[in-house]
């Protein structure tokens, strides 16, 4: 039997029925761009993250690029942000013709180093992004406060960290704008690519809906240059129905992750996730982080048993970026999460067995 990192045909066939109405209304009317579906979900997210405005674009990746370029972010800034992400958190910086500046991570939790962040603002930097890995909220007070002390924007990176909370406040409403992803894997996922910027701030979310529909308003008469960036009514409805679900399968991912952390901890050298004080944590991955991580990922292959790594290489060493000088060495914590992580199996759907299986398997290799 064999058992995927994830399994969304399972998730799909339990509300079959509510996705199919879903759909047929959007055919039935066949506005497929924007439209009520849209508005609709734009509200309801913003309600979910505790925020007054919620624009949908086309992906997670165009949200942060819209977000930063509502910020006013362009040639010459600096952004800092954690080394050990998703590409399309620095990709968005430098299309802008703005600057990454990359930090290290935490050991525990590898979220963004709030000191190593402190110590690289120059006269340059203009925002932090924040980017709440696995699903778990990074360090949001230590960040206000160091944001507010130098005057930059702080930018939440939410595309694993939908429905998570810092100290009781929902991910995308600690900072000054949040940028979530749909993309299918997600813990909200669509059936394509989508996303969503989120703020509290009435002069971002008027710029990023401006920018998401080629700067026209109205329509033909351009205000700015924008992007083709809007989000289909087919993916907002699908995602309707689903978030309506989002509370229960977050609540499935949490007790697969009790039982991996019951099994797991203290196995050969396995390094369990660790869970900050004042966050929750939505399990978007298990990851655990072992000095024999290929080894063991060889191990579960051959037994069925699908695993992934995120990521293999942390930012600063992507060849895209070499002119921003990264070397081996610069952040040594994050390196050392790219030789050791390992996400394991945790959608909500998976069965008991399955993920007795799992833990079994794992067991067999260190024994």
């Amino acid at each position: 039997m064999r058992i995927p990192i994830i399994d969304l045909s399972r998730q799909h066939a339990a509300i079959a029925s509510e996705l199919r109405g879903a759909i047929d209304r959007v055919f039935g009317h066949s506005h497929f761009i924007l439209g009520q579906e849209v508005v609709e979900f734009e509200k309801a997210v913003a309600a979910k993250c505790g925020v007054e405005y919620a624009v949908g674009v086309a992906s997670g990746s165009d949200a942060i690029l819209l977000a930063l370029h509502a910020l006013g972010i362009g040639r010459g800034d600096e952004v800092i942000l954690p080394t050990f992400t998703f590409f399309s958190t620095a990709s968005s910086v430098t299309r802008l013709g703005a600057m990454p500046i990359f930090c290290d991570i935490n050991s525990g939790d590898y979220n963004i180093d709030v000191a190593d962040a402190a110590s690289k603002i120059t006269a340059r930097t203009r925002a932090i992004i924040a980017v709440h890995l696995y699903g778990q909220m990074a360090d949001m007070a230590a960040l206000r406060e160091l944001t507010l002390e130098h005057g930059l924007w702080l930018v939440e990176d939410a595309a694993q960290a939908i429905g998570a909370h810092y100290d009781g406040v929902g991910a995308c409403a600690c900072g000054d704008v949040g940028c979530l992803s749909f993309f299918p894997t997600k813990n909200l996922g669509g059936v394509g690519d989508g996303g969503m910027v989120v703020t509290d701030n009435d002069e971002i979310a008027e710029s990023v809906a401006l920018l998401r529909a080629h700067g026209a308003n109205p329509k033909y008469f351009h205000r700015i240059v924008g992007y083709n960036s809007r989000l289909d009514a087919l993916q907002a409805a699908v995602l309707n129905v689903k978030l309506a679900h989002l509370e229960d399968w977050s609540r499935q991912r949490q007790a697969h992750a009790r039982e991996y952390d019951r099994r797991l901890d203290g196995v050969g050298d396995i390094r369990v996730p660790t869970r900050a004080l004042a966050a929750d944590h939505i399990f978007h991955q298990y990851t655990i982080a072992t000095a024999k991580r290929d080894a063991l990922r060889g191990h579960l292959s051959a037994a069925g048993i699908g695993s992934e790594i995120y990521y293999p290489r942390a930012l600063h060493l992507q060849e895209c970026f070499h002119e921003f000088g990264g070397r081996v060495g610069d952040c040594p914590r994050a390196e050392r999460a790219c030789e050791q992580v390992l996400s394991l199996p945790i959608f909500p759907e998976m069965m008991a067995d399955e993920q007795s299986r799992i833990i079994d398997t794992i067991i067999q290799f260190y024994r």
